[in-house]
């Protein structure tokens, strides 16, 4: 509990003692000394739980904004003490605090939620220098530095390990609960935390581009997109509070004239109608539920971009995936030569000299199959969407896709296995096929199942692959669709064609050529949150591990959330709705609209925070 809620809980126990004694000395009737004491005391549990909440009302009017929770509670008590009515005066002020201490303790533990994947940032690195640790800021790490770290140190950047192992925590990360073992040659985040040996790792990012840095910019930014419900709410209540004033106003100065001049009656129904119509349970309960939401998704190594995020992804009916990266691990390996003319060896290795340069999986894939030493390349031009031209050795190699060879005048040969093939061609002449074999994803499968299982009908591939390679995926992951040899362009106008009218489109892919189809989803959902910044930067929700069991667990939360607010807002309506109508018969008194609007409050908080578990 932080001071000012504990600063808080002690004016509301004072208040409260003040409140029971002079409520008793009130209503007692002992002597007429008794009565005024009681009076007293009521007016100093006003005071000690109210005086905040008056000043709130000033100030803000102040500010131009008249018609909130705090002038509203105000303009109550005022009132009833004006009409006699002490202990219900003191009743309201009262209670309203103990809703605002329940909110209070909601809201901070939902932020603490969120704020522990935040508590990320190391905060000194150790740069060996002629074998020496010397302490600096981490943002003065340059990459190849080399640095050591200790054990229960976080680590300052993104490297690789070069000496020691170790355990290393990798929880706030990748939501692992398992430490990772790491060795000489092991890749190590920025962030986690190393638990047992030393380790001397080296810099392959500066600071500013680490996973930390970029998990850290990422949920800075997460609570800005305000979901379509929070935005109604806050509308709502913008033009409700004056209307709910403006009507008790008529109340309490209309029906008197109609009523024998009872004036004092209907003003303490419109008191009533006052305290029970303040819009705090909806206000505060249905942006908490999305922000519980948020706490749940982060502590599961996710992040979720704002409210409007977890809506969207609650409402999904259709998943379309790419393929490389997301379905299947992009670890490929050469499992067939096809030559035309020439040694398969030759072959392979003219194509591992023009995709020397090239990161792409298949690429690397290549190069390790057939590696080579003093290969002379010149005029290397890749070719977007289709593979690369280099002159590797004073031989022109066109290597790539179906497309590229018959772009320029050849007619490719299907090899006899199937899979991932890059076709070739060699000094003017088709020269044969390469092909290349991806495995599914651990954990694909199993994630397509819980998709299905929550109500994702269509689950769709799209890949620039070839269609024998895209059907063995498919066939294996059971997908209802699937699309292949697309160009980026392509992958953009499937996805406008596969949304309907009333559907929700997620879109799961990681790599820089997917930000566009991401953009365009109705959530897009980047793998492997440390991959492309295009990438991350278009999607709803970055899967920080690169797992896809991540979504559907994103999903149920997402669900869960927003049937949380659900629940809130058709339970604060219903209550105050009713009540609001027994005030106006003259059915409800004081008491029964404080719990109206403190009490429906409290359980549309401890509603809400069921999102956050």
């Amino acid at each position: 509990m932080t001071k000012k809620q504990k600063r808080l809980l002690t004016r509301i126990l004072l208040g409260l003692a003040a409140f029971g004694v002079g409520f008793t000395l009130e209503h007692l009737n002992l002597a007429p000394w008794a009565h005024w004491v009681g009076v007293g005391l009521l007016l100093i549990s006003w005071l000690l739980c109210g005086l905040e909440i008056a000043w709130k009302a000033i100030r803000n009017i102040g500010h131009g904004q008249v018609f909130d929770e705090n002038f509203l509670m105000t303009l109550a008590t005022l009132g009833a003490f004006a009409l006699g009515d002490f202990s219900e005066g003191a009743a309201v002020m009262l209670f309203f605090q103990v809703g605002e201490l329940f909110q209070s303790i909601a809201v901070e533990r939902s932020r603490r939620s969120v704020a522990s994947l935040m508590d990320l940032r190391p905060d000194v690195a150790l740069i060996l220098r002629d074998g020496e640790p010397e302490e600096c800021d981490p943002e003065e790490v340059e990459v190849g530095d080399l640095l050591q770290v200790l054990p229960g140190q976080r680590i300052p950047v993104d490297g690789v390990v070069v000496e020691g192992a170790s355990s290393v925590d990798t929880a706030k990360i990748t939501g692992e609960s398992v430490p990772a073992d790491v060795a000489a040659g092991d890749k190590v985040l920025s962030g986690c935390i190393n638990i047992s040996g030393i380790l001397t790792i080296r810099a392959e990012s500066e600071y500013a581009s680490s996973t930390v840095a970029r998990i850290l910019e990422l949920m800075e930014s997460a609570t800005e997109g305000k979901s379509k419900t929070e935005s109604l709410i806050t509308r709502f209540a913008r033009y409700y509070t004056p209307c709910v004033v403006i009507a008790a106003v008529a109340l309490a100065l209309l029906p008197p004239f109609f009523d024998g001049w009872q004036f004092a009656k209907w003003i303490t129904r419109a008191l009533n109608f006052l305290v029970v119509s303040c819009p705090c349970a909806l206000v505060i309960s249905v942006p908490l539920s999305f922000f519980g939401g948020m706490g749940a998704v982060s502590r599961a190594g996710m992040i979720a971009k704002g409210g409007i995020a977890l809506e969207n992804l609650a409402r999904a009916n259709v998943a379309v995936f790419d393929k490389t990266g997301t379905l299947t691990t992009g670890s490929f390996r050469v499992t067939e030569v096809s030559p035309l003319g020439m040694a398969g060896e030759r072959l392979l290795w003219l194509v591992a000299g023009a995709e020397e340069a090239s990161n792409h999986p298949i690429a690397r894939a290549i190069v390790a199959a057939a590696p080579g030493e003093n290969r002379k390349v010149e005029g290397l031009r890749e070719i977007p969407g289709r593979g690369i031209y280099a002159v590797v050795d004073g031989c022109e190699v066109y290597a790539g896709n179906r497309l590229l060879m018959e772009e320029n005048g050849f007619s490719p040969e299907e090899p006899p296995q199937g899979g991932t093939v890059v076709y070739a061609a060699v000094n003017g002449a088709y020269a044969g096929a390469i092909a290349l074999s991806d495995t599914v994803k651990p954990g694909a499968a199993e994630a397509l199942a819980e998709l299905k299982r929550q109500g994702v009908q269509k689950t769709v591939m799209l890949t620039g692959d070839r269609e024998q390679a895209a059907a063995a995926v498919a066939g294996e992951l059971g997908l209802t669709h699937w699309f292949a040899g697309l160009l980026p362009q392509d992958k953009v106008e499937k996805v406008r064609g596969l949304k309907g009218e009333n559907d929700t489109l997620i879109f799961v892919g990681d790599g820089v050529n997917d930000a566009p189809v991401l953009a365009l989803a109705d959530a897009g959902v980047a793998m492997g949150g440390i991959g492309s910044d295009a990438a991350v930067e278009a999607a709803d929700l970055v899967l920080l591990k690169d797992d896809l069991r991540g979504l559907p667990r994103a999903i149920a939360i997402a669900r869960k959330t927003m049937k949380a607010a659900r629940q809130n807002i058709a339970f604060a309506l219903a209550v105050k709705f009713a009540v609001l109508v027994l005030s106006v018969v003259g059915l409800a008194s004081m008491w029964l609209a404080v719990f109206a609007d403190v009490g429906v409050a409290v359980l549309a908080i401890l509603n809400a925070t069921r999102a956050g578990r």
